[in-house]
């Protein structure tokens, strides 16, 4: 036998021997490492931040989140001492930018900010690869709104919320409403009220808010539930009528709009609401740090100005309660989108992966 098949031959014995070695070693050092591993990570939250932070919102510039955001980015660039950089991510409604963040490392330098789309849409997305719930970690929620507002043509029959819906009962199928996506918020609320008026009224969908607005005001569809800004400046103008507001409370900035609660509607309460998440297992510390910032934030006077001229009002709920209150209303869109099933088709989209961009 050659020298090299000699050397080439190493015994099973001694194999065996080097492997319970290891396993032997590995036992002994992982306490040691563990405590090691987590004091290196309580150091880099300790200290946190460290570089600049950017926010994902995954709509449009120039919409509610990033409007909202862009208010809160310089104040929380000053509390944190770092850069506070707002990134817009489109596609498929949001769920683009939301599966990208849900994706990253979960280091506290990747925020997502949206709306009530991130758990209102995907249950009418079969295609989701994300659970809103379970895949993030829940800072706070930031803000709301006063509710959307359910307009009508101004010469519209439906003087009134009782008219409308006496007008709906003897017309079953034959009034409109409009939308702008499946699990929006001009769908959510038109959805309800059908459910809990027994009402037959027919959905039709829009690409967006605007073609919807100039639809309703020409006369082409019956109804539409918008948010308070735009709402008013056509309800001021004369082109629209304004019916009810969707929230528990009525808007100053449209004080004779009754809510949908006074109208009947009881327990109706759905509003626009704005969150703030970072991926899923983020360090306790950090997320209430953030939590922290963003009470602070919303409470300064300039920001509750501009707040006010959007007609939203800061909130920076607790993170435990931040969460219970996601999980409810993930709850509550699945169950709405059982109850629309039958009445309308589920979008289907290709399966958002990170990196896909693509508008949908």
């Amino acid at each position: 036998m050659s020298s090299f098949q000699v050397f080439n031959a190493t015994p099973l014995s001694v194999i065996r021997s080097m492997r319970q070695l290891l396993v032997i070693a590995s036992a002994c050092l992982a306490p040691v490492l563990a405590p090691m591993a987590q004091t290196s990570e309580g150091a880099a939250a300790s200290n946190y931040p460290t570089k600049p932070i950017r926010v994902i919102v995954p709509s449009p510039p120039g919409g509610p989140p990033d409007l909202l955001m862009r208010i809160l980015a310089p104040k929380l660039s000053v509390s944190l001492g770092q850069s506070v950089i707002v990134e817009n991510r489109l596609g498929a409604g949001g769920l683009v930018g939301t599966a990208y963040v849900a994706k990253l490392p979960a280091d506290g330098y990747t925020w997502l900010f949206t709306t009530a789309s991130h758990t209102n849409i995907p249950p009418f997305n079969e295609n989701v690869t994300y659970d809103s719930v379970k895949d993030f970690a829940h800072v706070t929620l930031a803000a709301q709104n006063f509710g959307q507002v359910l307009l009508v043509p101004i010469d519209s029959p439906a003087k009134t919320f009782k008219d409308l819906i006496a007008l709906a009962k003897k017309n079953p199928g034959k009034l409109t409403y409009a939308h702008a996506g499946l699990g929006t918020a001009s769908h959510i609320p038109a959805e309800v009220m059908k459910t809990m008026t027994d009402t037959e009224i027919l959905a039709v969908p829009y690409k967006g808010v605007a073609e919807a607005t100039n639809d309703l005001i020409a006369g082409r569809i019956d109804i539409f539930f918008v948010g308070t800004q735009i709402a008013q400046q056509h309800v001021q103008s004369g082109r629209l009528r304004a019916l009810a507001v969707t929230g528990a409370k009525r808007w100053k900035g449209m004080p004779d709009t009754p809510t949908l609660q006074e109208l009947g509607l009881k327990d109706f309460n759905v509003v626009n609401w704005f969150g703030l998440w970072l991926p899923v297992n983020a360090p306790a510390t950090i997320v209430s740090r953030l939590q922290a910032e963003i009470v602070k934030a919303v409470a300064q006077p300039d920001v509750i100005a501009q707040f006010d001229t959007l007609g939203l009002e800061g909130v920076g709920m607790p993170s435990a309660e931040f969460g219970l209150f996601v999980a409810k209303e993930a709850a509550s869109a699945k169950e709405i989108a059982r109850n629309v099933a039958p009445a309308v088709v589920k979008v289907t989209t290709t399966p958002i992966t990170v990196g896909n961009e693509a508008k949908k």
